[in-house]
Protein backbone atom coordinates (compact mmCIF):
# COMPACT_ATOMS: atom_id res chain seq x y z
CA UNK A 1 0.00 0.00 0.00
CA UNK A 2 2.20 3.17 -1.38
CA UNK A 3 -0.30 5.56 0.01
CA UNK A 4 -0.52 4.47 3.54
CA UNK A 5 -3.10 6.53 5.54
CA UNK A 6 -2.25 4.90 8.65
CA UNK A 7 0.90 4.48 10.72
CA UNK A 8 3.22 2.16 9.81
CA UNK A 9 4.46 0.12 11.60
CA UNK A 10 1.23 -0.62 13.68
CA UNK A 11 2.20 -2.30 17.37
CA UNK A 12 2.81 -5.92 17.14
CA UNK A 13 -0.83 -7.55 17.02
CA UNK A 14 -1.30 -11.14 19.24
CA UNK A 15 -3.71 -13.74 18.36
CA UNK A 16 -4.23 -16.95 20.18
CA UNK A 17 -1.23 -18.03 18.92
CA UNK A 18 0.61 -15.55 16.66
CA UNK A 19 2.27 -12.32 16.81
CA UNK A 20 1.82 -10.42 13.74
CA UNK A 21 4.76 -7.74 13.51
CA UNK A 22 7.61 -5.83 11.37
CA UNK A 23 10.24 -7.70 10.20
CA UNK A 24 13.57 -7.95 12.18
CA UNK A 25 17.55 -9.13 11.20
CA UNK A 26 16.39 -12.33 12.65
CA UNK A 27 14.05 -13.26 10.44
CA UNK A 28 16.64 -13.38 7.45
CA UNK A 29 16.52 -17.12 7.22
CA UNK A 30 13.29 -17.85 7.46
CA UNK A 31 12.94 -15.74 4.45
CA UNK A 32 15.31 -17.23 1.79
CA UNK A 33 13.62 -20.56 2.91
CA UNK A 34 10.12 -19.10 2.32
CA UNK A 35 11.37 -17.96 -1.31
CA UNK A 36 13.89 -21.05 -1.82
CA UNK A 37 10.51 -23.59 -1.07
CA UNK A 38 9.60 -25.32 -4.26
CA UNK A 39 6.32 -26.32 -1.97
CA UNK A 40 5.33 -22.58 -1.19
CA UNK A 41 6.16 -21.19 -4.85
CA UNK A 42 3.87 -24.02 -6.40
CA UNK A 43 1.76 -21.39 -7.34
CA UNK A 44 3.79 -18.72 -7.60
CA UNK A 45 6.44 -19.06 -10.46
CA UNK A 46 8.32 -21.61 -8.37
CA UNK A 47 11.19 -21.16 -5.69
CA UNK A 48 14.47 -18.78 -6.36
CA UNK A 49 18.35 -20.25 -5.86
CA UNK A 50 19.28 -20.38 -2.37
CA UNK A 51 22.69 -18.96 -3.78
CA UNK A 52 20.85 -15.50 -5.43
CA UNK A 53 18.65 -15.25 -2.48
CA UNK A 54 21.85 -15.26 0.13
CA UNK A 55 23.37 -12.52 -2.30
CA UNK A 56 20.13 -10.39 -2.57
CA UNK A 57 17.89 -10.69 0.75
CA UNK A 58 18.58 -7.65 2.72
CA UNK A 59 19.74 -7.80 6.54
CA UNK A 60 16.63 -7.17 7.28
CA UNK A 61 13.72 -8.09 4.93
CA UNK A 62 10.33 -7.42 4.04
CA UNK A 63 10.48 -4.26 5.63
CA UNK A 64 8.32 -2.18 3.94
CA UNK A 65 4.66 -1.12 4.19
CA UNK A 66 1.99 -3.14 4.59
CA UNK A 67 3.79 -6.66 5.54
CA UNK A 68 3.56 -8.17 8.88
CA UNK A 69 5.69 -11.48 9.94
CA UNK A 70 4.25 -14.00 11.19
CA UNK A 71 5.49 -15.65 14.94
CA UNK A 72 4.52 -18.32 16.34
CA UNK A 73 6.46 -19.19 19.99
CA UNK A 74 9.54 -16.62 18.69
CA UNK A 75 10.16 -17.80 15.56
CA UNK A 76 8.86 -16.22 12.16
CA UNK A 77 6.50 -19.10 10.35
CA UNK A 78 5.16 -16.90 7.57
CA UNK A 79 4.57 -13.63 6.23
CA UNK A 80 1.14 -11.75 5.59
CA UNK A 81 0.48 -8.71 3.65
CA UNK A 82 -1.53 -5.85 2.06
CA UNK A 83 -0.14 -4.27 -1.10
CA UNK A 84 -2.20 -1.22 -2.83
CA UNK A 85 -3.38 -2.33 -6.31
CA UNK A 86 -2.09 -0.18 -8.90
CA UNK A 87 -5.09 1.38 -11.24
CA UNK A 88 -3.24 -0.43 -14.32
CA UNK A 89 -3.80 -3.81 -12.79
CA UNK A 90 -6.42 -6.21 -14.26
CA UNK A 91 -9.61 -6.95 -12.18
CA UNK A 92 -10.14 -3.93 -10.33
CA UNK A 93 -12.94 -4.20 -7.47
CA UNK A 94 -14.13 -0.39 -8.09
CA UNK A 95 -13.99 1.76 -10.78
CA UNK A 96 -10.94 3.45 -9.61
CA UNK A 97 -8.77 0.56 -8.88
CA UNK A 98 -6.75 1.51 -5.50
CA UNK A 99 -8.23 -1.56 -3.39
CA UNK A 100 -5.71 -3.55 -0.97
CA UNK A 101 -4.80 -7.03 -2.25
CA UNK A 102 -4.07 -9.97 0.68
CA UNK A 103 -0.77 -11.89 0.22
CA UNK A 104 0.80 -14.68 2.39
CA UNK A 105 3.25 -17.05 2.93
CA UNK A 106 3.66 -19.83 5.22
CA UNK A 107 7.15 -22.25 5.79
CA UNK A 108 5.73 -26.13 4.66
CA UNK A 109 6.17 -26.97 8.33
CA UNK A 110 3.14 -24.40 9.80
CA UNK A 111 0.38 -25.92 7.33
CA UNK A 112 -2.90 -27.53 7.97
CA UNK A 113 -2.71 -25.76 11.10
CA UNK A 114 -5.17 -22.80 11.08
CA UNK A 115 -2.22 -20.46 11.45
CA UNK A 116 -2.88 -18.93 8.22
CA UNK A 117 -6.41 -18.43 8.82
CA UNK A 118 -5.54 -16.82 12.57
CA UNK A 119 -3.11 -14.72 10.65
CA UNK A 120 -5.34 -13.17 7.73
CA UNK A 121 -8.01 -12.57 10.25
CA UNK A 122 -5.87 -10.57 12.33
CA UNK A 123 -4.52 -8.47 9.91
CA UNK A 124 -8.12 -8.09 8.01
CA UNK A 125 -9.15 -6.90 11.44
CA UNK A 126 -6.53 -4.60 11.68
CA UNK A 127 -7.54 -3.27 8.14
CA UNK A 128 -11.00 -2.64 8.81
CA UNK A 129 -10.46 -0.56 12.01
CA UNK A 130 -8.10 1.66 10.31
CA UNK A 131 -9.90 2.02 6.69
CA UNK A 132 -13.47 0.57 7.97
CA UNK A 133 -15.57 -0.52 4.92
CA UNK A 134 -12.33 -0.54 2.67
CA UNK A 135 -12.40 -3.42 0.23
CA UNK A 136 -9.94 -6.17 0.51
CA UNK A 137 -9.37 -8.87 -2.84
CA UNK A 138 -7.30 -11.70 -2.58
CA UNK A 139 -6.15 -13.56 -6.39
CA UNK A 140 -5.14 -16.96 -6.50
CA UNK A 141 -5.03 -20.07 -9.35
CA UNK A 142 -8.02 -22.16 -9.17
CA UNK A 143 -6.06 -25.01 -8.69
CA UNK A 144 -4.52 -24.17 -5.56
CA UNK A 145 -6.88 -25.73 -3.31
CA UNK A 146 -5.50 -24.48 -0.16
CA UNK A 147 -5.56 -20.47 -0.69
CA UNK A 148 -9.34 -21.31 -2.07
CA UNK A 149 -10.05 -22.95 1.13
CA UNK A 150 -8.42 -19.91 3.29
CA UNK A 151 -10.54 -17.45 1.37
CA UNK A 152 -13.79 -18.75 1.67
CA UNK A 153 -12.91 -19.63 5.45
CA UNK A 154 -11.74 -15.70 5.55
CA UNK A 155 -15.28 -14.86 3.89
CA UNK A 156 -14.11 -13.76 0.57
CA UNK A 157 -16.64 -13.96 -2.64
CA UNK A 158 -15.92 -14.47 -6.01
CA UNK A 159 -15.55 -11.46 -8.18
CA UNK A 160 -14.70 -13.57 -11.00
CA UNK A 161 -12.05 -16.10 -13.11
CA UNK A 162 -9.88 -15.16 -15.71
CA UNK A 163 -6.50 -16.34 -17.26
CA UNK A 164 -3.20 -15.06 -15.98
CA UNK A 165 0.31 -16.94 -16.03
CA UNK A 166 -0.68 -19.48 -18.04
CA UNK A 167 -3.39 -20.82 -15.29
CA UNK A 168 -6.88 -20.05 -14.24
CA UNK A 169 -7.01 -17.22 -11.53
CA UNK A 170 -9.99 -16.79 -9.36
CA UNK A 171 -10.39 -13.19 -7.65
CA UNK A 172 -12.65 -12.60 -4.87
CA UNK A 173 -13.16 -9.70 -2.43
CA UNK A 174 -13.80 -8.78 1.81
CA UNK A 175 -15.32 -6.04 2.89
CA UNK A 176 -15.95 -5.21 6.80
CA UNK A 177 -19.02 -2.79 5.73
CA UNK A 178 -21.80 -3.27 3.49
CA UNK A 179 -21.56 -5.32 0.34
CA UNK A 180 -21.31 -2.84 -2.32
CA UNK A 181 -23.09 -2.94 -5.64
Amino acid sequence: MTEHPVPWPPAPISTERLVLRESEARDRTAFIELFASPEVNTYLGGPRAREELDRAVPEVPGRRLGLFVVELDGAMIGTVELNHRDAERRSQVRPNAGEAELGYLFLPEAWGRGYAVEACAAVLGWFADALPGEPVVLCTQTANDRSMRLAAKLGFTEVQLFEAWGAEQWMGVWSSGAPSD
